[in-house]
């Protein structure tokens, strides 16, 4: 496998991109939502129906055909269960991304094809042997046996399938005048300045008669020889002329854009949880949104890949409407239309087992741990955000980093990162800069113990200058919003499971843990997330996918910090404990791929107890998500 393919695959094997999550990525501009809600409202007291910014989602791309077998295994991930690429089977990659495998030679590169010729029916060359124009010398003709001696005497011509010259099919005269001119050539370097002793078998020589055939076939075709040669000129001034001005010879580029109709019930909602009476109702409206992506891969040496992401889109979070950030949808990018950088990340080895990545945007734990859930992808897998992958993955909402991908073993891989969430504001350390602010770092161990079964172990490390775990999902708020505002770090490990039962049923869950402790407060608060799924691949028709998923969003399990500082009781003292209730997530979804490049993708999730609270109305979220790759 070719370098490139490899480094291809990194980025297909890792998260999508919402498109290329590609899932698995975000927006890094001056005045994105993530920038203003750190700088502006770190000071402001946080309402328990806000969320934290949308965590950064990106391209999806497809799984490379080009993967080693050895490495099939832990690499098959999202996207072999979704049949990714043919994305071309995508970046989601779904879009997920392994930076490295094993590199061989730059040669036989399948996913990095970049030929400079153009298509058949564009290229003069094509037209000198094409056997569609005047079919003019016959089997039977002289100068058809003539030259056919010719070739069999000194292999002026090789590559005929029956070892013989063209067989007994009619040819053109063009077509004729390319094969003389190959003899011709053949003939005139084999023949020394004395003796005429044939170059690559000494025993023949080129005789008196055969020189005369060949004076004879040149007079008879030498009309067609002087327009082969102008043919050839022309070509050649075409391709310099291509090669001067084409737009890249090293970049690909791959395209998607997803709409879709979404709306929700409208369930009453307890906002201060005391009493169990429920003061409002959540409401949206039935919405029909778009985002498109398009994504540029790059390579200077074949053994390097240049990541550039565009996207736009109007989708945005239902959190607030909803006063829970549980309906959350996993194909949000909301842009407000305009169109920012999603990823701009350089990915390179160092050694035929180690891939390095760096970059401003789209470098962080999801695009940079290889992926491991089939249902994963913004724009092919699950359509709620809590079904894309484990939660964990997603604290720290960073953007760009350093991260690296080793692969040990055939079957052990390690993946490492550190992502900042601002890693370009220059103001307030605490708020930003590749130091400051917001920031998370960690590693992940990807097995393969059987050719069946995927496992990644994850641990992550993040600093919250403000109390968020910026993973934008069930309970990522660690401190009352009537406390001071106060820094955590927080220590979370989890791990994430998939099971190949066979090639129409795959079976898998994760489970995550977290423990936060303030920096200038005593105590502790600590969450945990669960998930079971099912993945029904060619479901009905083949590249198909069904879901079924079921579990726990991110929960306060125990919260330790001195009285008035506890968010699972803010409205009633912020005494001392954990979350009384527990909320469910259930989902299901079909996606119905139409075409190569279209997918159709309905579905629905329910949650009972939003917002881990039993007064609560269960939340029912519907979405209808068209997906179309070019």
């Amino acid at each position: 496998m070719s370098d490139i393919s490899l480094l291809m695959v990194s980025v297909l094997a890792t998260a999508p991109i919402s498109v290329l999550n590609l899932p698995s990525n975000s927006v890094i501009m001056p005045d994105n939502p993530v920038q203003e809600s750190t700088q502006e409202n770190l000071s402001q007291v946080v309402l328990p129906a806000e969320t934290t910014p949308p965590e950064f989602v990106q391209p999806n791309i497809t799984n490379s055909s080009a993967i080693n077998n050895k490495y099939e295994n832990i690499l098959k991930k999202s996207r072999e269960k979704i049949q990714f690429i043919s994305y071309p089977n995508l970046p989601e990659r779904k879009y997920t991304q392994p930076v490295t495998e094993v590199a061989q030679s730059q040669e036989n590169t399948e996913e990095f094809s970049l030929s400079t010729d153009p298509p058949d029916s564009d290229n003069p060359m094509s037209q000198v042997t094409s056997v569609s124009q005047l079919h003019d010398v016959q089997p039977s003709d002289w100068a058809f046996g003539a030259l056919q001696s010719l070739v069999e005497r000194y292999g002026c011509i090789a590559g005929y399938a029956d070892g013989t010259f063209l067989g007994n099919r009619t040819i053109s005269r063009y077509e004729f005048a390319a094969s003389l001119n190959a003899c011709l050539e053949k003939i005139n370097d084999a023949m020394p300045a004395a003796g005429y002793a044939y170059a690559t078998n000494q025993v023949n020589t080129v005789n008196n008669q055969d020189l005369i055939l060949l004076q004879r076939l040149q007079g008879e075709f030498k009309a067609e020889l002087q327009q082969l040669q102008h043919r050839v000129e022309a070509v050649e001034e075409r391709t310099s002329e291509l090669q001067g001005n084409k737009f890249s010879t090293t970049t690909r580029l791959y395209g998607q854009a997803i709409f879709s109709i979404q709306g929700t019930n409208s369930p009453n909602v307890d906002l201060f949880p005391r009493d169990g009476v429920p003061e409002g109702q959540g409401k949206t409206n039935l919405t029909f949104t778009s985002s498109a992506q398009l994504t540029f891969f790059t390579s200077f040496t074949g053994r390097d890949l240049l990541l550039t992401g565009l996207s736009a889109g109007n989708l945005g979070s239902n959190a607030s409407l909803l006063s829970t950030n549980m309906g959350r949808l996993g194909f949000e990018s909301n842009t407000d239309n305009n169109l920012v950088i999603s990823d701009l990340s350089y990915r390179f080895l160092i050694s035929d087992h180690l891939g390095i990545v760096i970059g401003t945007a789209g470098v962080n734990p999801i695009n940079t741990f290889r992926g491991i859930s089939p249902l994963e992808g913004s724009s092919d897998g699950a359509i709620s955000l809590f079904g894309q992958r484990n939660p964990i993955l997603s604290i720290g909402n960073g953007t760009g980093g350093i991260g690296f991908d080793w692969q040990i073993s055939d079957r052990i891989s390690l993946q490492g990162v550190y992502s900042a969430e601002i890693p370009s504001f220059p103001g307030d350390s605490k708020q930003g800069g590749l130091f400051g602010g917001r920031f998370t770092t960690g590693a992940q161990l990807s097995l393969a113990p059987t050719n069946n079964i995927d496992i990644g172990v994850h641990y992550l490390y993040s600093h919250s200058p403000d109390g968020l775990l910026g993973s934008g999902i069930g309970d990522s708020q660690l401190i009352s919003p009537f406390a001071d505002t106060t820094a955590f770090n927080t220590q979370a490990i989890g791990a994430t499971v998939a099971w190949r039962v066979n090639p129409n049923l795959q079976l898998g869950g994760w489970g995550g843990f977290t423990s936060s402790k303030p920096l200038n407060l005593s105590g502790s608060v600590e969450t945990t997330n669960w998930m079971v799924f099912a993945a029904f691949p060619n479901l009905l028709h083949p590249g198909n996918l069904g879901g079924v998923l079921v579990g726990q969003p991110p929960k306060i399990t125990s919260s330790s910090l001195p009285e008035g500082f506890n968010f699972p009781n803010f409205s009633d003292g912020g005494t001392a404990g954990g979350r009384n209730d527990t909320s469910i997530h259930l989902e299901v979804f079909y996606r119905a791929q139409l075409s190569d490049n279209i997918a159709l993708t309905p579905g629905f999730f329910v949650i009972f107890n939003p917002d881990h609270n039993a007064a609560n109305d269960p939340l029912i979220v519907g979405a209808l998500r068209a997906t179309f790759r070019f």
